[in-house]
């Protein structure tokens, strides 16, 4: 496999002799199998790929390119030898097998957060290193013992990029954002329940309420039931405690408010931004133009259905009614596709940090 199609690899790329041993340990989740699609779609110089879950989920079948495989279970064994470890289980699992990963030696890549808190890794971005990188100078953090990437929640990844662009065309004055949250990011559990409540309210049956320890679907909400976790108010801290880390401090970091969509899929932002002096719709659009972002949306509007399996966030802006100097950012963006692109190009940049891979 050549990795030609790596994102965020353009001018660092691994080179064709490395091919890397990787377990994705939560295969069997929303998230582990998004990633499984793109690191085959991307051509992720992948020697092997083990897919690994929990016991509810041992011998699915399932396949890995052309070969049929199955869903073995956690044990050292299956970790020894790893290069690239993909955690997309939910916390408690990651963390349960947090340890077997670090007696194996090899690359983490955390996308349940729960590692967040280690020592050896950080919260990270790469599409937000590289515009900080090109757009202020600000170079990428080197650590060339770092073993461990978090991946940054994608809500934050959407705000941090749409802020630092806006910088572009103005200073800030305000800035306040809605984001509306999917059922997806907590997982099969949590896009069953919407489904069933869906479908048992349509039938005047009592609606499960496991997950969100509330009425999901048809309503809004801006928190869960008091038997939910985490809770809503947890992610908003998180969403916000992760973007100051991706930008280190050098955006207008907004008020944000997190609710609760029936969705499925997709996060939605409604974000406000209130600048300094004067500029127009068409200033702002241009500032926000460029890689991962799309603004040229005629043939359909930036929801969460138009953005299901793209790499880009789509974006519209439009003046505010009453404020001259106020303008509205609606975006959209797949949050599972985001999480698994920044997963992998966690993993590329780890990768880059090794001289060169245990496996040529």
């Amino acid at each position: 496999m050549t990795d030609r199609n790596l994102p965020g690899t353009e001018d660092r790329a691994l080179t064709t002799r490395e091919a890397y041993r990787i377990a994705i340990v939560g295969a069997a989740t929303v998230k582990g199998k998004e990633l499984k699609e793109l690191l085959e779609d991307r051509n992720f110089p992948a020697l092997d790929v083990k897919l690994l879950d929990d016991e509810e989920s041992l011998g699915q079948l399932d396949t890995v390119g052309d070969e049929a495989t199955f869903i073995q279970s956690v044990l050292p064994g299956n970790l020894q030898g790893a290069d690239i470890i993909f955690f997309a289980s939910d916390p408690d699992f990651t963390r349960r097998n947090w340890n077997l990963a670090k007696k194996s030696g090899a690359l983490v890549v955390d996308l349940s957060y729960a590692l967040e808190g280690e020592p050896e890794g950080a919260v990270r971005a790469p599409w937000i290193e590289r515009e900080l990188e090109q757009s202020q100078g600000v170079p990428a953090p080197l650590r060339l013992d770092s073993t461990l990437a978090v991946v940054a929640h994608p809500a934050a990844l959407v705000l941090a990029l749409l802020l630092l662009r806006t910088q572009k065309a103005g200073t800030l004055r305000q800035a306040v954002c809605t984001a509306f949250e999917p059922a997806s990011e907590r997982g099969r559990r949590g896009l069953d329940e919407l489904h069933e409540q869906t479908v048992n309210l349509l039938s005047f049956q009592q609606m499960p309420t496991q997950v969100f320890d509330a009425q999901s679907t048809f309503n809004m909400l801006s928190r869960y039931g008091e038997k939910s976790a985490p809770t809503l108010e947890s992610v908003e801290r998180r969403v916000m405690s992760h973007l100051e880390k991706i930008t280190e401090g050098r955006v207008f970091l907004p008020a944000l408010a997190l609710a609760q969509a029936p969705i499925f899929h997709g996060h939605v932002f409604s974000l406000y931004l209130e600048f300094e002096q004067e500029i127009s719709a068409a200033d702002l659009g241009r500032a926000l133009s460029g890689d991962h972002v799309r603004l040229d949306l005629a043939e359909s509007s930036a929801s969460n259905v138009a953005a299901a399996g793209q790499d880009e966030i789509l974006v519209e802006v439009r003046n505010d009614a009453r404020h001259e100097r106020g303008f509205w950012i609606w975006a959209a963006a797949d949050n599972l596709r985001l999480a698994a692109l920044t997963a992998v190009d966690c993993a590329a940049a780890l990768a880059r940090m090794r001289s060169k891979g245990r496996v040529q």
